[in-house]
């Protein structure tokens, strides 16, 4: 369908959706150098809602077409595939996968992560190093974000302060060892490499794919353009700093 939209001489590309199809025709979009109008029909909306979209009026941001105004956001990429939000490797990887994620998220996360926190369970192999040099040697969760998220709220409305920063938001939260808490690191780059043993399993704006390893992430300063509803940027205001539950460590 985006190919004959394009073939017919499209020159702006939208999509009513979740983020999983949003974000496959904003990377068409990104493509050819057209605008994209995001129109918010998914359960949770993530990218609508940090744009400042209503995600309870889908109706009005057909007015982009109309009376709209333009904005230039960063897009994210993970071994050259386009990202809006986020992709998560380790637990959240995993429990994407499961059949039953779309209609129980939680409950399939928390089952998935009992699964692969208990004693006699591998993690996947994955393998990093934060922005201080320490290494993070097959993590529980690994979440890479097209602009950071707000620690502590990372699945809220507004949780992205802004889609401009040129920056990408990491967050790596180690398996528990001996007893000991989990702990992990959060921080900000214009890339990333997390290398693998084998297959790596992710979800990518909540769709389940897989890569060859290394994975190597990597920001597209602002561009995508984006028609918003002229409205729509009264909405979008900066969220309240949450202290999140990341733990800083220093350099070993």
């Amino acid at each position: 369908m985006i190919d004959e939209a394009l073939a017919a001489g499209a020159d702006t590309l939208g999509a009513a959706g979740g983020d999983g199809s949003l974000g496959i025709v904003a990377a068409a979009a990104c493509a050819n150098q057209l605008p994209f109008v995001c129109i918010p029909a998914g359960t949770r909306n993530h990218f609508a809602r940090d744009l400042g979209l209503d995600p309870g009026d889908p109706v009005a941001a057909l007015d982009a077409f109309s009376d709209r105004v333009e904005d230039q956001i960063d897009v994210a990429e993970v071994n050259g595939r386009p990202f809006l939000n986020v992709v998560s490797l380790g637990i959240y990887g995993e429990a994407v996968r499961q059949s039953a994620y779309r209609d129980a998220k939680l409950r399939t996360l928390l089952q998935t992560a009992r699964a692969l926190l208990g004693p006699s369970t591998e993690m996947p192999e994955l393998d990093l190093a934060d922005d201080v040099g320490t290494e993070h040697r097959r993590p529980a969760i690994v979440l890479v974000s097209n602009n950071p998220y707000v620690l502590g709220r990372p699945m809220a409305q507004g949780a992205r302060p802004t889609l401009h920063s040129g920056r990408l938001g990491i967050i790596v939260i180690d398996a528990p060892v001996s007893g000991r808490p989990a702990s992990g690191r959060a921080w900000s780059a214009t890339s990333l490499k997390v290398n693998a043993q084998g297959t790596v399993h992710a979800g990518l704006d909540g769709e389940a794919v897989e890569f060859s390893p290394p994975l190597k992430f990597a920001i597209r300063p602002r561009a995508l353009r984006v028609w918003m509803p002229r409205r729509a940027g009264d909405r979008r205001r900066p969220p309240r700093q949450v202290p999140g539950p990341i733990q800083r460590r220093t350099r070993r």
